[in-house]
């Protein structure tokens, strides 16, 4: 793990705030000068702790009012069918995260649809043409009551 000094993890909760900030205003942030500040970014970027940047969208204002949960369940996991799951997968835009997971369940996606028909149709269409998966367990969220990417970089603090 890339040693974090307490500069560094202000340098991050900064940026998960405000990833628009230029280095000047992050540097008048932090109260220092922009050379140094920039040469912590970059290095925070070199290493992979800062993997890029990216606008946070809303996905009720997109039209995407459905959230699910799912569960799959997978009789085959030889490499050759892990490998097909996995680009299917990667390759759907509805899949905004899925882990391999302990427990009843093989994997759990995080899915997004724009309703509960479109939803129907990504089960149908996707998820019961994925290779290897013998069951499907769909959890729709009702409410979301948080939401967030941030990370609690200020307990990594030195």
């Amino acid at each position: 793990m890339e040693q974090i000094d307490k500069i560094d993890a202000r340098i991050l909760d900064c940026l998960q705030r405000d990833g628009r900030l230029s280095n000047a205003k992050l540097a008048e942030r932090l109260m220092l000068s922009e050379t140094p500040c920039w040469r912590r970014l970059k290095r925070l970027s070199e290493s992979g702790v800062i993997e890029g940047y990216q606008a946070v969208l809303n996905r009720r204002a997109l039209g995407f009012g459905v959230m699910a949960f799912v569960q799959l369940s997978c009789t085959e996991h030889d490499a050759a069918t892990t490998a097909d799951f996995q680009r299917a997968i990667e390759a759907s835009p509805n899949v905004l995260a899925c882990h391999n997971t302990t427990g009843d369940a093989d994997f759990l996606l995080q899915v997004v649809a724009r309703d509960l028909d479109d939803y129907s149709r990504f089960v149908e269409t996707v998820l019961r043409r994925l290779p290897g998966v013998s069951g499907i367990k769909s959890s729709l969220s009702l409410r979301e009551l948080k939401s967030s990417s941030h990370l609690p970089v200020s307990d990594l603090r030195n």
